[in-house]
């Protein structure tokens, strides 16, 4: 691309970042505490200017940690280098526009909203044309209200994937480049917002019922089938929720700056919009085709999952606690919608290692830390690498507990009405134990993916043990 005298007029929503500083800041304000969505309110209604100062000044704000369109800032770095002016002129408020210039150290003017004044489309388009006049400067932008800009510039540039959107800009510009946005298409970054590789867990659902061995009860089983759908759409209500609220945290992640609203690949309004509806789905559905007590189950669940997003995710111990806890709720809501009576030992069974699995995710993190050389703590958590020994024994010793329960579980009267010769579930233990060791040896070289979960659903050896380990209760029923 020839060079040009002009100075080069770069938006930053969506042009320079794939965010909305807007949006990320409104989203932070309500992520800290959820009881200011009414003073949030108030300032919307005061105006769009007001809205930004205000969020501007109350909520804290990371530049390095935006999602930028790097091959933009490469080129404009280069532009600069021939000694053309770089103005930054965004709608975003001055305060956090002079901080993105500052980490850049990038612009040489920076125009944003202030004093009243929310520069944005013929706002932005009469303060350029004051201080550059019509033709005198040269444009890069991304959307619809960029149309107004481009209108009065020599050349346009374009940060946009959409060859329509191209078109209306050369309808009233001379479009110079086109810059590719670096999102990933929506409907694929929705897909993996909603985690559904994590409705896997919900298949705890059906372990009631299957413990029970109803494996006859028709309507028992159609009820589980509602319960699993109705909890996975809570959990991805949930999951988004998460994310908007970790968004910062997870921009300093090796793996979780990839998630959608941390890449920027989805807007964190688009989230704010979603979680609701989908939580609002699962309650109708719930609500029409399963018992009183299942949607109290599911309430509680919804409220704990966000109290751990908001906040108990930050209290060492109660963190764990709370995760494995959430896998335990699934089987109690199991037996909630079809009527199956909660068994002592399965509860007990399962608390211990999920509480185990828990532990091993908190170890994994902390494991990478210390490989970079990070002795604070880690973002978002209480814990440094200073705890790795003591969350390892907490860990493995929770996992070996599962098993002796399991031990003990062979001796219940209970078992022997079930199955017909209940000593061969013995045969699970050591297959357990040696699941959880490898787990564990896993994780401590390092080879652990950060949600075992996932790690035990994608490697062969896990697979291999799950059909093992099921084979032995289904020995158990057989024999007599």
């Amino acid at each position: 691309m020839p060079s040009s005298e002009h100075p080069l007029v770069v938006d930053m929503d969506g042009t320079l970042i794939r965010a909305d500083l807007l949006h990320e800041t409104a989203s932070q304000y309500l992520s800290d505490n959820p009881l200011r969505a009414v003073r949030l309110a108030g300032w919307t209604m005061a105006g769009k200017h007001a809205l930004k100062e205000q969020l501007a000044e109350a909520t804290p704000f990371d530049p390095a940690a935006l999602p930028y369109h790097e091959d933009l800032i490469e080129w404009l770095r280069a532009e600069r280098a021939k000694g053309r002016p770089i103005v930054l002129a965004t709608a975003s408020h001055r305060r956090l526009a002079q901080a993105v210039a500052d980490h850049l150290n990038l612009f040489d003017t920076v125009l944003a909203t202030g004093d009243g004044v929310n520069l944005k489309a013929e706002a932005k388009r009469d303060a350029l044309l004051t201080l550059y006049g019509e033709k005198g400067f040269d444009y890069v932008g991304n959307d619809g209200a960029d149309l107004a800009v481009w209108a009065v510039a020599d050349k346009a540039y374009l940060v946009n994937s959409s060859t329509a959107f191209a078109d209306r800009v050369r309808a009233v510009a001379t479009l110079e480049c086109v810059f590719a946005d670096g999102r990933k298409p929506a409907p694929a970054a929705l897909f993996r917002a909603l985690r559904p590789h994590q409705w896997v867990k919900n298949l705890l659902i059906f372990v009631p019922i299957l413990a029970a061995h109803h494996f006859r009860d028709v309507d028992g089983m159609i009820a589980a089938l509602i319960a699993f759908l109705v909890f996975g759409l809570t959990a991805s209500s949930a999951y988004i929720l998460n994310d908007l609220a970790d968004v910062a945290d997870d921009r300093h992640h090796r793996l979780k700056k990839h998630r959608p609203f941390a890449a920027g690949d989805l807007s964190l309004l688009a989230g704010w919009a979603l979680w609701p509806a989908l939580l609002l789905v699962a309650g109708l559905i719930a609500a029409l085709a399963l018992p009183p007590v299942f949607m109290g189950v599911l309430t509680i669940y919804f409220v704990v999952t966000v109290a751990y997003s908001l906040r108990l995710k930050q209290v060492a111990i109660v963190d764990v606690l709370v995760l494995a806890g959430l896998y335990s709720i699934r089987i109690v809501a199991g037996a909630a919608a079809t009527n199956v009576p909660l068994s002592f030992w399965l509860l007990t069974f399962a608390l211990f290692i999920f509480l185990s699995l828990a532990l091993i995710k908190r170890v994994s993190e902390l494991l990478v830390a210390r490989a970079s050389g990070r002795e604070a703590s880690l973002r978002g958590r209480s814990y440094g690498p200073q705890d790795l020994e003591m969350l390892s024994a907490m860990g493995v010793a929770s996992g070996y507990i599962s098993v002796l329960v399991l031990a003990l579980y062979i001796h219940d009267a209970q078992t022997a009405e079930l199955y017909a010769s209940p000593r061969f579930i013995w045969l699970a233990c050591p297959i357990l134990l040696y699941w959880i060791s490898r787990a564990w040896l896993i994780t401590h070289r390092g080879q652990m993916h950060d949600d075992p979960i996932v790690f035990a659903i994608k490697d062969k050896a896990s697979i291999l043990i799950g059909v093992g380990f099921l084979g032995v209760f289904a020995l158990a029923k057989g024999l007599g």
